[in-house]
């Protein structure tokens, strides 16, 4: 079965790839899900897979913890990827701490060291120049490349700091740099996005960093008609020649998902087509996919990342399943610590999973969410000593695309008598919608009405499925789940 763009239908955005020998490497954003820093591995460009996180937590503030506040759409934006004289780069700017952050590794697999660079750069770009030289290319409407230590440390005192690209219109602008030295001359790929037009992609070139990048937009295609742009990411050869850009486009709900273009080269500058929706490359069934179902006994995929770092005390996986200690006060699902997630996919998927609530105690909630800003929350309530059946959902209303800020209403209610029950999510991202099942014994049934999903920059992230634990107060009882089953539709 040939391959088709997206080339991985789930939230992998502001993808930066590189080749090592023959196989290659992507590095993608993971905002506030921890561990962090996911590097993705390929041999064809196509079939990808997990290969391991550069960092587990950052250990920093409160808000990373989902206390005090949170980080939602902040935390990992926009990393670079590179490998140089035997040694693997990740660099990222933080929106929550204002910070760079610079990990290494001799193997990319890890172990990963962590470090900074003085500074905050907005969607960085590292360059290794011919000469020894390293430099960090990173703005927006204002693109400036600042040349660093040899260490990557900070900026060198006296070296190159200048402006290569600006925008003076209105809109977005020049953003999402990737810098590249190829056969002696400068390339700048950036993001372009004009106000009121589709988001382009767009290349600037020249013979020195201290001479004139000339160029412009190469490409304006939206793949499916939806008006979405293909647009930002890096671009890489393959060991026979051939050039590829991998690049996003905006899917709803579902996230911003990697799209692989080819290119030629002409007059010393790349020449890119539409984006093809079928590509010349077979998918590979036997390359472990990015989801999973799990048993969740005794350790869990590392497909799983939590939403915030997460508090170990209070997390056990043991025999019997994967054992959350409700901590509060929390709300809702968007203020629960240690909920478990993993991306949607697909067009439709399905994710259930059985919930041992036995051990609740009173104000515990306990279940699985469709979390986004709009998020949907199924769960097990102990209340006034009793268990009910529990949908909690915030539609869509007086929240802007920046904030969500409608208040989430219980939709249904209802009481159960057992202890154990299987609670199911099932998304259709063609109406961007999930509707919340449940089987107490007598099969799945469906609870409520199907719940609108919406993209929002307040999370800045595809919708997650997720297991959550909480109370509404402070510390209550334990929830245990097992036998998690996920479903492509």
């Amino acid at each position: 079965m040939l391959a088709q763009n997206p080339i991985i239908y789930s939230d992998f955005p502001d993808p930066d790839v590189i080749r090592v020998g023959e196989m290659y490497y992507m590095a993608t954003t993971t905002m506030h899900f921890f561990p962090g820093g996911q590097i993705l591995c390929s041999r064809d460009l196509v079939n990808w897979q997990h290969l391991c996180y550069a960092y587990e937590v950052f250990g920093e503030t409160d808000r990373q913890k989902l206390m005090k506040g949170n980080i939602y759409g902040q935390g990992m934006w926009a990393p670079t990827l590179r490998y140089h004289a035997g040694v693997f780069h990740l660099v990222f700017s933080c929106n929550d701490t204002k910070a760079c952050y610079h990990f290494t590794a001799t193997d990319i697999k890890g172990p990963w060291k962590k470090g900074n660079i003085k500074g905050f750069y907005h969607d960085p770009s590292l360059l290794f120049d011919d000469d020894g030289k390293v430099y960090i290319v990173y703005g927006n409407r204002e693109i400036r490349i600042t040349e660093l230590k040899a260490d990557l440390s900070e900026p060198l005192p006296g070296g190159l700091d200048r402006v290569l690209l600006r925008d003076e219109a209105d809109g977005l602008g020049w953003e999402g740099s990737h810098m590249y030295k190829i056969n002696g001359r400068y390339y700048l790929c950036n993001i372009h996005w004009p106000q009121g037009k589709m988001r382009t992609q767009g290349v600037h070139a020249s013979d020195s960093l201290t001479g004139e990048f000339t160029g412009g937009e190469v490409m304006a295609d939206d793949l499916d008609g939806s008006f979405r742009g293909v647009a930002q990411g890096g671009m890489v050869d393959t060991p026979d020649g051939k050039w590829y850009m991998l690049l996003f486009q905006d899917h709803g709900a579902e996230g911003r998902m990697p799209v692989l273009v080819p290119f030629r080269w002409e007059g010393g500058m790349p020449r890119l087509d539409k984006a093809p929706r079928v590509l010349e490359a077979d998918v590979d069934e036997s390359v472990p996919g990015l989801y999973t179902s799990d048993a969740l006994k005794g350790s869990f995929s590392p497909l799983w990342q939590w939403n915030h770092e997460p508090d170990l005390a209070l997390i056990a996986c043991t025999e019997r399943g994967l054992q959350l200690t409700c901590a509060g006060p929390a709300a809702h699902v968007e203020q629960a610590r240690n909920t478990l997630t993993q991306r949607c996919f697909s067009q439709k998927c399905r994710g259930s999973v059985t919930l041992d609530a036995s051990a609740l105690q009173e104000g515990d909630r306990a279940g699985i969410c469709a979390l986004q800003g709009l998020f949907g929350q199924l769960c097990v309530v102990m209340r006034d000593g009793r268990k009910f059946l529990s949908l909690v959902t915030r539609e869509a209303g007086d929240g802007t695309l920046f904030r969500s800020t409608e208040a989430p209403e219980e939709r249904v209610k209802m009481p159960i008598s057992g202890d154990r029950i299987t609670l199911g999510a099932e998304f259709d991202f063609t109406l961007d919608q999930v509707r919340f099942f449940y089987d107490d014994g007598n099969g799945m049934q469906p609870i409520g009405d199907a719940h609108s999903l919406l993209y929002r920059l307040d999370h800045f992230t595809g919708c997650r499925i997720g297991l959550c634990a909480f109370n509404e107060k402070g510390m209550g009882g334990k929830a245990l789940f097992r036998d998690f089953v996920y479903q492509v539709l």
